[in-house]
């Protein structure tokens, strides 16, 4: 018979080192790739795929599953262990009330309260803050290391890469977090956020997808660089979306919560020091639509739809927006991914023109040379008539995630050659348009009346309003001295 784990659940050992082996066949990766993935030493990996070590203990299981975003079954457990358990029986027998349904149903409450208040959180977060780590405008924090007092051309970034893997010292797994996950079974807690996530609320787009981290950062030097290892996306929102949690939870029972009620968010400690926690960072574009004969700009805006989507739903956002993460796990499109211009075309293509998500499904990289949206930007980018900049990094109050912040300056020309098939409605939510413009890419005017409405009486995401208050300041340098 299986050996059985503490909680009664007869588990196939037997099958792990092999799931684990045809999953790196799968991907094209090495014991050394899957070890950086699931935090662990490569000889570690080695030994239980030969069969010198047996996991027995489910929450590591569980980690394996969540992080290869594998079904449980395919660890040798029971795909139902972490479904929300029935509701208890209605019965005149039955009295009281069930701890465990009790604990979910408040979690999935306070869970809808953080997204329908994110913005609002954002700022009862930012007192927490010094004032002068926070940026102009925005609920968001940006040091001055990393920001560069001019808009930084894409081009003059150097992207480092760490092969070593980085531990991650607070993950969202710690005693601190117990607040913040509900009960899996009695006596039984969720491991992590996102498996409470996938089970208890799933939004209709969530897959743990590799992603690169952050592990250091200079923008505002003479020689301007980025740090990435290997991470992946649940590894960010296993503390980011604990933390905010935590803080909507706070901010419910008291108007002015303080450090002593945020136990999470405190283990956290300096929220720029990139190797204590995952910071797989987004990057986030204010796209300039320019035209040539006034100088003058339009922008687009999005609708996070909250059905959508898992993190910064419910408000306004700049578009494109999107991890910065390669379009498979295997190593050559980590490599071949790995620019920051090549993911924000991405992103437009996916956005934009609602096309299907380039992530290499073909088994093959991605050619992005001989891909035409891609490569009519790039001449039209040597021509000058694209221009991409970065405006800084910095973290939202309310998560601690980080945004890479850029602008692209398309001329209308391009533009409209380029993107004459913009959709009104995309994978994450719709594109918002002026009253008076006829279609969705004519776009919002970039001026001051409708950046400063945005800025002080809507709900937007911190980042984009950290975007739209820089490029606003810097206008002049971003379009030209035309730009009012």
């Amino acid at each position: 018979m299986s050996p059985m784990n503490p909680e009664g659940v007869e588990v196939d050992t037997s099958v792990v080192g092999e799931t684990l082996k045809t999953y790196r066949a799968k991907h094209s990766l090495s014991q050394a790739d899957l070890a950086q993935i699931l935090h662990v030493d490569q000889s570690y990996i080695s030994k239980v795929e030969n069969g010198q070590r047996t996991i027995r203990d489910i929450d590591t299981l569980l980690h394996i599953a969540t992080q290869l975003d594998l079904p449980p079954r395919q660890l040798g457990i029971s795909d139902e262990i972490l479904r929300p358990i029935p509701l208890p029986s209605a019965a005149p027998l039955v009295g009281g009330i069930d701890p465990v349904q009790h604990s979910q149903q408040e979690w999935r409450k306070l869970r809808r309260a953080l997204n329908s208040g994110r913005g609002d959180l954002a700022r009862v977060a930012a007192s927490l803050y010094s004032p002068g780590l926070l940026a102009t405008g925005a609920p968001f924090l940006a040091p001055d290391a990393w920001t560069p007092a001019h808009p930084l051309p894409l081009e003059g970034i150097t992207l480092e890469w760490e092969n070593t893997a980085t531990p991650i010292l607070v993950t969202g797994t710690e005693a601190e977090a117990c607040g913040v996950l509900p009960l899996r079974v009695s006596g039984k807690r969720y491991d992590r956020y996102t498996s409470a996530i996938r089970y208890l609320d799933p939004p209709a787009l969530f897959e743990n997808r590799p992603s690169y981290r952050l592990v250091d950062a200079d923008l505002a030097s003479t020689k301007p660089r980025l740090r990435f290892g290997l991470g992946t996306y649940f590894d960010k929102l296993d503390l980011s979306e604990a933390i905010a949690h935590e803080l909507a939870g706070a901010a419910n029972r008291k108007s002015e919560p303080g450090w002593e009620d945020l136990p999470l968010r405190g283990l956290v400690g300096d929220p720029f020091d990139l190797r204590r926690r995952a910071v797989m960072p987004a990057i986030e574009t204010l796209t300039l639509r320019r035209n040539t004969d006034t100088g003058q700009a339009t922008f687009f805006l999005h609708w996070r739809d909250p059905a959508k989507v898992a993190t910064a739903a419910g408000i306004y956002g700049l578009i494109p927006a999107g991890e910065f993460q390669p379009s498979t796990i295997a190593t050559w499109d980590r490599e071949n991914d790995f620019d920051l211009w090549r993911n924000i075309v991405r992103e437009y293509s996916e956005e934009l023109l609602g096309e299907p998500e380039r992530d290499g499904s073909q088994g093959v990289p991605l050619d992005y040379e001989s891909w035409p949206l891609y490569r009519g930007l790039q001449t039209a980018r040597t021509a000058g008539k694209v221009r991409p900049f970065c405006l800084g990094i910095g973290l939202d109050t309310l998560t601690l995630t980080a945004t890479i912040l850029t602008a692209v300056v398309i001329d209308d020309d391009v533009f409209d050659t380029l993107f004459g098939d913009f959709v009104a409605v995309n994978a994450e939510g719709h594109l918002v348009t002026a009253s008076d413009t006829t279609a969705v890419t004519d776009g919002l005017p970039f001026d001051e009346p409708c950046v400063h409405r945005l800025l002080t009486d809507e709900p937007m995401a911190s980042p984009g309003a950290c975007i739209l208050d820089r490029a606003w300041r810097l206008r002049h340098q971003l379009l030209g001295r035309q730009a009012g």
